[in-house]
């Protein structure tokens, strides 16, 4: 029996949640949604994602800091990270702590499902 791979979302707007989980949903995988950093992290479920995909911009904890608390604990998924407001220095930062790869919103969804396949192996 195949297990069908987790898909973390964390992202302060709404409306990049629900889109983001309607296309994990159309791939196939699963989608947890939160609206927090700290919301998922309080969550437990970082052990069970496959892929997390995190804003990088959020009122509270941004998403560089939970994925460095998420180091620390020795449970950093495999990361996405998306913002609006990418620097060479936001891209230099996400990648020396073990992102995946920074994208800048808005993305192309075929983009995101590129990167999707690429974290889960399956490139």
């Amino acid at each position: 029996m195949q297990i069908t791979p987790v898909i973390s979302i964390v992202d302060d707007d709404k409306a990049v949640r629900l889109a983001l989980g309607s296309l994990i949903r159309s791939l196939g995988w699963q989608a947890h949604m939160y609206e927090s950093a700290e919301e998922f992290l309080s969550s437990g479920q970082a052990a069970h994602t496959s892929c997390l995909i995190s804003d990088v911009r959020m009122s509270g904890m941004s998403g560089i800091e939970m994925h460095e608390c998420l180091r620390a604990q020795g449970d950093a998924p495999v990361t996405i990270f998306i913002t609006a407001y990418p620097t060479p220095s936001l891209q230099a930062k996400a990648v020396s702590n073990g992102a995946l790869v920074l994208l800048q919103k808005p993305y192309e969804p075929a983009v995101m499902a590129h990167w999707l396949t690429v974290a889960l192996g399956n490139p």
